[in-house]
């Protein structure tokens, strides 16, 4: 029995689309982490673009997954304490809570919400703002601070 010409190369044309949304959707903490950083300003397309906010926001790795940087690791810590205290916080809390405590997850001498606001990466020790840490502070206060990144109020 032959199958006709088309069947092979079909069924791979249908593998490739229905892989699309797959391969370019963000996992949903980052869909979530982009909008409250403000990461998504200037970008239109920030729901496509990954390199609005790249995996080693929070992860070793390119690609995600384990092994997590020291930020990945500050945030999972907080989720576990929540957790431990009884509560079901959501990412958005978590996220604020870990921006709010003044913490240098990467220990680089920059306060993780002013690697956040000078877009540097909180939790790679070599990726560090340009700016000298008193400049950048005074602008980071000027702008609002951790509050900036306060989660969202829900709608009613």
């Amino acid at each position: 029995m032959t199958r006709p010409a088309w069947v092979l190369p079909g069924t791979l044309a249908a593998l490739v689309v229905l892989s699309v949304p797959v391969a370019s959707a963000m996992p949903r903490y980052r869909l979530q982490a982009i909008p409250q950083l403000h990461y998504d300003r200037g970008n239109a397309l920030w729901e496509l673009d990954r390199r609005v906010m790249a995996c080693t926001f929070c992860h070793v790795n390119d690609s995600g997954g384990a092994p997590w940087n020291p930020f990945g690791q500050a945030l999972q810590a907080a989720f576990r304490q929540d957790a431990a205290a009884g509560g079901k916080a959501r990412f958005p809390d978590v996220l604020y809570a870990v921006l709010r405590s003044g913490d240098d997850a990467d220990g680089d001498g920059y306060p993780d919400a002013l690697e956040v606001y000078a877009r540097t990466l909180p939790g790679d020790p070599h990726s560090v703002p340009d700016r000298p840490l008193p400049e950048l502070r005074a602008a980071f206060d000027a702008a609002g601070g951790a509050a900036q990144y306060a989660p969202p109020t829900p709608k009613r």
